[in-house]
């Protein structure tokens, strides 16, 4: 996982409406199997990815083995591509045999657009069953019914938080709720003498890295979508209630000396990180902060826990997300792109080695099981928030990440106070939400 939670939405909604206006509404035929399960795929495929540096190098180590099982296939590997440039490429009728995306929000999109081609067929004829998936990883890989991507790697949030300035200030564990929370953002807050920060005990800033109304609506319990993906936004109270916990203590700290000290922070993929370097206490992020932290500041101490809730009764539960990969419409070597999508989601010792190198978290529980699947005690944390039978993510859509996009807009104005009526804000971003819906058919 290399792109912070903002670019991803403003980027997935990008996509979203290229592949409305490149490829159009009405899905495309997927390329027909050959009849034959045992046919060995051969030629040239196209593999395009988002990651970059020692990601990348992950995956290639990986590619390197499907091709020393299947050496009549040769894989050209793009790394450092996104989703827009994947969907230009296919509304042009070109882009990869295989796509990695960085985001589930595009699924609903891709699915419906045809974009991705439907895999049940190929599914259906080598045997592969979803069952060894967790259901909310099966839910963000298909859109009704309609299975156009397989997970490869999941992302699930949790808590990180500097052991060193928790035992300076005689702290013994993270917070296990909101209320927590907020008393040690200011306990390990420091302040100049003229009032602004040296320290952020916790920065509560929505935009700022990983802070985003989906990674943290788990903490409160709070729904998306209807059943008929119409908003739900408005009429849960939940909303609510994180809002207003966030606003309460973006004013504590004053939205100008947030914005001033959040200004002065270092880049969230780069080693100035402000985790790294100390200027915030507790932050939210992935499983993956720890392969950075360990690569780009190994003296920092460094816990990890699940987000803090509202009701204990969801303690241990959170947010999931991942990366899924699909075989394009302009596929032009279906057959070779699905054998290698095959190999990167449902080959036991692909994905354990992939988890190890990249560090996110496997899929499948086989892989989840497996002796040679590298598990410390921060991992393991990881592993807990993803088994547990509580934790979500955000429902496909046929607007792809709009509906988040429309919210996160409304935010940025309330916690700044250009907007000052929360609810009847809730309730325009749910007028909003429902005419995208309305316009994509």
């Amino acid at each position: 996982m290399s792109i912070t939670a903002n670019r991803l939405a403003a980027v997935a909604l990008t996509a979203g409406l290229l592949v409305t206006a490149a490829v159009g509404c009405t899905p495309g035929q997927a390329p027909a199997p050959v009849a034959s399960a045992g046919v060995e795929p051969s030629g040239e495929v196209e593999f395009w990815h988002f990651f970059t540096d020692r990601e990348a190098k992950a995956i290639d180590d990986i590619v390197a083995d499907f091709q020393a099982k299947y050496p009549k296939v040769k894989v050209v590997v793009k790394g450092g591509q996104d989703d827009t440039k994947m969907l230009q490429a296919i509304g042009a009728g070109q882009g990869p045999d295989v796509g990695l995306s960085y985001s589930t929000d595009i699924v609903g999109k891709f699915c419906s657009s045809g974009a991705w081609i439907d895999l049940a067929p190929y599914l259906q004829r080598d045997g592969v069953v979803m069952d060894k998936y967790p259901a909310v990883v099966k839910s963000y890989t298909e859109y009704r019914g309609k299975r156009c991507a397989m997970p490869f790697l999941a992302d699930v949030y949790g808590l990180y938080y500097n052991k060193k300035i928790f035992g300076e200030a005689g702290v013994a564990g993270p917070p296990k709720t909101l209320a927590e929370l907020t008393d040690l953002a200011k306990k390990l807050t420091i302040r100049k003498p003229d009032g602004t920060i040296e320290r952020a005990g916790f920065l509560p800033s929505f935009g700022f890295y990983e802070n985003s109304p989906a990674h943290l609506a788990p903490a409160v319990g709070a729904s998306w979508l209807k059943e008929d993906g119409t908003s739900a936004i408005g009429s849960d109270p939940k909303w609510r209630e994180l809002f207003a916990w966030q606003k309460e203590l973006v004013d504590w700290y004053g939205y100008d000396k947030l914005e001033k000290f959040r200004a002065g922070l270092g880049d969230e993929w780069g080693a100035d990180n402000a985790f790294h370097k100390g200027k915030v206490a507790i932050a939210v992020d992935g499983e993956w902060r720890m392969a950075f932290l360990r690569d780009q500041a190994k003296d920092v101490p460094f816990g990890v826990a699940p987000l803090p809730v509202t009701d204990p009764a969801r303690y241990g539960a959170g947010y999931v997300t991942g990366n899924v990969i699909g075989v394009s419409r302009t596929a032009k070597n279906p057959e070779a792109a699905w054998a290698l999508l095959k190999y990167l989601t449902t080959d036991t010792s692909a994905i354990v080695k992939l988890s190890n190198g990249i560090r996110n978290v496997p899929t499948t529980s086989d892989a989840l099981a497996s002796k040679d699947l590298v598990i410390d005690d921060e991992f393991k944390v990881f592993l807990d928030i993803f088994a547990n039978p509580g934790t979500t993510t955000t429902p496909p859509s046929v607007v792809g990440a709009a509906y988040q996009e429309e919210l996160s807009a409304f935010i940025q104005d309330y916690q700044s106070g250009k907007s000052k009526d929360l609810g009847a804000g809730l309730t325009k971003v749910d007028e909003q939400i429902n005419n995208l819906v309305k316009l994509a058919g």
